[in-house]
């Protein structure tokens, strides 16, 4: 897909895009969440934040910059901080070229996301750019798993599922972060080594 067609997807299944992420959560991701984001400090950004699902696990002391390129995600995010009595700076926002000034962040977050980046390696160097030397990136993201019988079903499928919903289910998450040069600080698997959590600084 295209990155207007990835907007347009993104736009047109907004509303939709809680039911559909019920499974993922259920399985573990709402728990990585709430455990990777307790890491975050200062001034946060968050990448491709779509509907604001992380926003109810940040530390009360931090300074939220949200930023997605679909509209539609966007507001639905604003309804959920303003639900949760945060105040939140909202961005529409490539996040392939993040229109922010270097090392401005403290700790830059992104989830569920790198499967879906045309260019997930430029994604991670931009935040990697923002985001102060010594801060933190943090990352909840799914992928292919190590389990080369489940991995190998996800590759078989992995093109027809990525022309329906942009979404590349088998990258390889870990794999990209160190392409782009990141330091890995902390990084693990969770079901069945589909998810990952991973804590980096460039």
């Amino acid at each position: 897909m295209t990155k207007a067609q990835i907007r347009q997807t993104y736009d047109r299944i907004a509303h939709w895009y809680d039911l559909i992420e019920a499974i993922p959560e259920f399985l573990g991701v709402k728990i990585l969440r709430r455990e990777l984001l307790q890491r975050a400090s200062g001034k946060v950004l968050e990448v491709a934040a779509g509907t604001g699902k992380n926003l109810r696990y940040y530390p009360k002391t931090c300074q939220i910059t949200a930023a997605d390129m679909s509209s539609a995600m966007l507001e639905i995010a604003r309804s959920r901080a303003d639900g949760l009595g945060l105040d939140i700076t909202f961005l529409i926002m490539d996040a392939e070229a993040l229109g922010l000034h270097d090392q401005s962040f403290d700790t830059v977050v992104s989830s569920l996301t790198l499967c879906t980046f045309p260019d997930p390696v430029a994604a991670i160097l931009e935040m990697a750019r923002v985001c102060r030397s010594n801060g933190r990136i943090l990352l909840v993201e799914h992928g292919r798993s190590d389990r080369e019988r489940l991995g190998r079903w996800q590759d078989r499928r992995a093109e027809r599922h990525a022309a329906r919903v942009g979404c590349h289910w088998n990258r390889e998450p870990l794999k990209i972060v160190l392409k782009a040069g990141l330091k890995v600080i902390d990084a693990r698997r969770a079901f069945f080594g589909i998810f990952h959590l991973i804590e980096a600084m460039s």
